[in-house]
């Protein structure tokens, strides 16, 4: 296996936790009935866990 393999499994296996992780504080959120915090147009804002998507997908561009 070259090393341009190993980087993209390696990246894959990154991307497969960073979204398990978002899946399980997204849980977390809704159980404990806290908002989430995050920025949207450049200003702090508390978002209702409900209304976030529980998953996402990571996009890469072809290369």
């Amino acid at each position: 296996m070259g090393t341009k393999e190993q980087l993209k499994e390696e990246r894959d296996k990154i991307v497969k936790g960073l979204e398990e992780t978002y899946r399980r504080l997204i849980e977390y959120k809704k159980q404990k009935k806290s908002p989430m915090i995050v920025v949207r147009n450049g200003k702090i804002v508390a978002v209702d866990p409900n209304e976030i998507l529980p998953t996402t997908l990571y996009k890469r561009n072809a290369g």
